[in-house]
């Protein structure tokens, strides 16, 4: 390398660092990316808290609710129950009506009935002396008797019309008190039946009114468990509209919390584009001081190290350790690609490279099989310092869609963008 091209790199360098520490944002940027991505996350950390919050109170909520509910279906029971004992008690105060409306006509019938019977017994008690008397008269009385009623007949055919009547007579008697005295007893009969159902419909009042006084007692009691469940059902709703309000505070706080933390998002992503715009400049700066590097020497990338006079890994201590390993990496542009290689200076293949920027901050990686280690990441998460992986090959991810490899033999270690070729995986590791 000649002495020309050595320091321009060396101009480089200083404009470089002057760019970084001169610039409105410089390292500046970088504490204030920090502290708004720090704000950021206590405002996450307080949403996660309140989501947390809301979690158990909507927690308390739903049981408050299952509560509520539960109580409400023991109340829609026992007011089903209710209604059931009410209509009880309707049929049996009917039923009761009804048997003092059947007391009522027995008693008629019985009334009509007995006075029935004693006409019938009367009647026959009549008949029967009736009776009495004319076989008195026939049979007993003094001269008159049955033998002289035969000799006072005209002849034997007037006699034994006589003895006809007087037959005719006897029993014409006989059947009218045979059927008075039916009558009488089926009279009597009557009247026994009608006391038997009579006695029949008093039990059964009596055992109405018991069963009337029995569901007056469960009625009383079912509308004092049903009041009681009223109070524990109010009890429960008012605890649920508390704890709904407060799960509605939370929320509301969660909807504020989002909202800053959205406007501080854009605070960052501000601050990252104005980052970004000036890593750009120093990226087209470093491009320009390079192509005139390389213009003044092309035979730098087949000579090997050189004299060339290289910055330590310990001497980048501005930004995060992914972008110091870049502005470490950067200075290497330009020296040879050997296969199997692991020097910056004399040459490395792209494994190699890699894994020589990362022992030199301290880091220990394989040397192959770079897809399987650390974390993957997206495209749109990746950072400076994270490994690019293509289908046998590797790079480090300088940021802005770039990256510093160890290409080819033909081209060394440059800078190319990251989609130069279709990548497999990102890995994190720093």
């Amino acid at each position: 390398m000649s002495s020309n091209s050595f320091f321009k790199r060396i101009a480089l360098l200083a404009i470089m660092a002057l760019i970084v520490v001169a610039s409105p944002g410089g390292i500046r940027a970088f504490a204030t990316i920090s502290e708004l991505e720090q704000e950021k996350e206590e405002l996450e950390k307080k949403k996660k808290e309140a989501e947390e919050q809301k979690k158990n109170e909507q927690s308390s909520l739903d049981a408050a609710n299952e509560k509520a509910d539960s109580i409400s279906e023991d109340m829609e029971g026992v007011e089903e129950e209710i209604e059931e004992v009410d209509e009880a008690l309707v049929e049996t105060i009917a039923s009761i009506d009804m048997i003092n409306e059947d007391i009522k006509s027995m008693e008629e019938k019985i009334a009509i009935t007995t006075a029935e019977y004693e006409e019938a017994k009367a009647t026959e008690e009549a008949q029967y002396n009736a009776m009495k008397l004319r076989i008195k008269y026939l049979y007993e009385k003094g001269d008159y008797t049955y033998l002289q009623v035969l000799m006072a007949s005209r002849d034997f055919s007037d006699m034994i019309n006589k003895i006809e009547y007087i037959e005719k007579l006897y029993e014409y008697d006989r059947r009218l008190l045979g059927e008075y005295q039916e009558a009488k007893e089926k009279t009597l009969e009557i009247k026994n039946q009608l006391e038997e159902e009579m006695e029949e419909l008093k039990t059964t009042e009596d055992e109405l009114k018991e069963e009337k006084a029995y569901l007056d007692q469960i009625m009383a009691e079912k509308k004092a468990a049903y009041d009681n469940y009223q109070q524990m059902y109010n009890k429960a709703k008012k605890e649920a509209e508390a704890f709904k309000s407060r799960v509605n505070k939370i929320n509301s706080d969660i909807r504020n919390l989002e909202k800053q933390s959205a406007a501080k998002q854009k605070e960052i992503d501000k601050a990252k584009k104005e980052e970004e715009e000036r890593q750009k400049a120093l990226e087209e700066e470093r491009r320009r001081q390079e192509q005139e590097a390389n213009n003044s020497s092309s035979s730098n990338s087949s000579s090997g190290g050189g004299n060339k006079s290289y910055q330590s890994a310990s001497n980048y201590s501005s930004g995060g350790v992914g972008d110091r390993m870049v502005q470490y990496a950067l200075q290497f542009v330009g020296n040879p690609y050997v296969y199997g290689g692991t020097s910056l200076t004399n040459g490395a293949d792209c494994s190699g490279f890699v894994w020589r920027i990362y022992k030199d901050f301290g880091y220990s990686i394989p040397r192959t099989g770079m897809r399987s280690i650390g974390t993957e990441v997206s495209y749109e998460q990746a950072r400076a310092g994270d490994i690019v992986c293509y289908p046998g090959h590797v790079a480090l991810y300088m940021g802005n869609g770039k990256i510093v490899h160890a290409s080819t033999a033909k081209t060394g270690i440059k800078v190319s963008n990251v989609s130069y070729r279709q990548w497999l995986t990102i890995r994190r590791v720093v």
